[in-house]
């Protein structure tokens, strides 16, 4: 991927239409990203809004109010990108796309009002319904999911489930207020309930245990769940009410294409490159997760393990981690602030700079500390709840690389466990990539990562802005002329020709010393539950079963 300075060959592709617009709905920032449609490499223009979630009576979520502003804010952040760059305000796309952060429970009646305020996918207060349907289905249906949210709504007997006409994720709500269309793409839909993977759309036999289970509580599923739709496929196209909810100002033209909403898994595995089988991604954030593209189904049912599908509806095995590099970038937060504090500030890119060349001078094993990321419960790992720990012995080497190394470590240590499971599978995996912000210090990340899984990790120059760049690719997929290419073949020939990718390989000193720290990690794993049941959390706020 590469940044386009102004040049007439951009300007001409905004005036000529010839644009795709992706924005993405993360976890801590809404980004926006146009591309070139005829070479969605080229990005003409990026923009931002940062946003928090809140915790409200007792679950995470974020306010329909915030979703609307942030996504205004974000996308007059881009239009002044636009103009700075090449010296006009965008009217109009070729295409649209919306993405974010898949799972979770958006409830609507049947006048479309939301019923509860959206579940995200932090909370876990779901645990009898996804064990129960685990068991009804054969299927691993993890605590996220929106099938678990909604069962679970069921069991409690909720006061709104009896209003219950339509659910749908973050991307298929913005995306029916935008196009008026209930659709899903098929990777986002595949973190609602199992898909299918001849039909590509929701198992119709699971569909009706559900419903028997559910006894009439709520429509059946298939009244209830957003349409599925593969990449590539018409979604519908920009109202007046939708340009209006994008762009106050009234200079966004209506009529725009939308391709299918997706998750953040899914523009991950496209922003990457990683949707044939035996490719994966490992995509690193909020939550940490991997992606391996199946060739055959998983033998058995594993809680470690999840299936869901690519945006073109192929099988895909994650190991999905709830807490990431928030702790490591809680860390790097106070560094900076010492920093300051000693006079001699530095911007946030620099003390990750400095903190992760440290890193490099730790031992392979980072000296004995362990680090746990634990902000909440892991159900990798059978944890309802968590605390980040460092814990150390008093013969460990209390250096600032090796306790840096160990922060990195703890970010992976949870996704190594689960990706050891997926090799006891025998699943193969010819090439693996990365994405995400810690990757942007070249050299250290993806190095620990590569010794971690003990696999090459490629990464390349998509790494920290993945996700927006992900849907706007697969809205210039949309349009694309002269092409009825799958979706990988797209990818391969149409955009990623040219590319480059750093790849480090697995050392084997690296790969003995991460196996030494996840021994001790997984032993440790006594001390940071000792440390969840005993700690209570400042002002005895009760986030337990709600965060995860």
């Amino acid at each position: 991927m590469t940044q386009e300075p102004t040049t007439a060959g951009g300007r001409d592709a905004i005036l000529g239409e010839r644009t795709a617009l992706g924005i993405e709905f993360g976890s801590t920032r809404i980004k926006a990203c146009l591309v070139a449609v005829d070479d969605p490499s080229l990005v003409l223009a990026v923009g931002s809004h940062e946003w928090e979630n809140e915790f409200a009576d007792g679950r995470w979520t974020y306010s329909l109010e915030s979703v609307w502003s942030g996504l205004q804010a974000a996308y007059a952040d881009l239009v002044e990108d636009t103009e700075r760059r090449h010296g006009v305000r965008p009217e109009t796309f070729g295409a649209i796309g919306v993405s974010a952060m898949m799972h979770g429970y958006m409830a609507f009646d049947g006048g479309g009002e939301l019923l509860v305020p959206f579940r995200t996918w932090r909370n876990t207060s779901t645990g009898p319904a996804a064990s129960e349907l685990t068991g009804l289905f054969g299927v691993n249906i993890p605590l996220r999911w929106s099938i678990a949210h909604l069962h679970q709504a069921v069991i409690d007997a909720e006061p709104h489930v009896p209003r219950v006409r339509f659910c749908t994720t973050l991307a298929g709500y913005v995306h029916w207020r935008l196009t008026g269309r209930k659709v899903l793409g098929v990777g986002d839909a595949s973190g609602m309930f199992p898909i299918d993977a001849q039909t590509k759309t929701y198992d119709a036999g699971l569909a009706a245990r559900y419903d028997e289970l559910a006894g009439g509580r709520v429509p059946q599923l298939v009244d209830l769940l957003p349409e599925v739709l593969a990449a590539g496929r018409p979604a519908g196209t920009l109202t007046p009410n939708g340009a209006a909810l994008l762009d106050p100002s009234g200079a966004l033209r209506p009529g725009i294409p939308l391709c299918p909403p997706e998750g953040d898994a899914g523009t991950g595995m496209v922003a990457t490159n990683s949707v044939a089988p035996r490719t994966g991604n490992v995509s690193a954030g909020t939550s940490i997760f991997a992606m391996v593209v199946l060739e055959r189904p998983l033998a058995g049912v594993r809680h470690e393990l999840d299936v869901v599908a690519t945006p073109a509806g192929d099988p895909v095995a994650m190991v999905h981690c709830n807490n990431g590099a928030s702790e490591l970038a809680a860390w790097a937060g106070l560094f900076g602030r010492f920093a300051a504090a000693a006079g001699a500030p530095a911007d946030p890119d620099a003390v990750y700079e400095a903190l992760f060349s440290e890193a490099l001078a730790g031992e392979p094993d980072a000296g004995g500390i362990l680090a746990y990321n634990y902000l909440g419960g892991e159900p990798i790992t059978g944890l309802e709840r968590g605390r980040p720990l460092v814990v150390r012995t008093p013969d460990s080497r209390f250096t600032l690389g090796n306790f840096v190394r160990a922060q990195l470590y703890g970010v992976f240590g949870t996704l190594a466990l689960g990706m050891r499971v997926l090799a006891a599978e025998e699943v193969a995996l010819d090439r693996m990539f990365a994405h995400g912000g810690m990757f942007r210090t070249a050299g250290v990340a993806q190095r620990f990562l590569a010794g971690a899984l003990d696999a090459p990790v490629s990464v390349s120059e998509t790494a920290s802005e993945g996700g927006a760049w992900g849907i706007a690719v697969l809205a210039a997929y949309l349009v694309a002329d002269g092409t009825d290419a799958s979706l990988g073949a797209y990818l391969r020939n149409r955009v990623f020709g040219g590319f480059g990718f750093e790849t480090a390989n697995p050392h084997p000193v690296d790969v003995a010393g991460f196996a030494a720290y996840l021994e001790r990690y997984r032993a440790g794993l006594a001390v940071e539950r000792a440390a969840a049941d005993a700690i209570p959390l400042k002002g005895a706020i009760a986030l337990e079963g709600a965060i995860a």
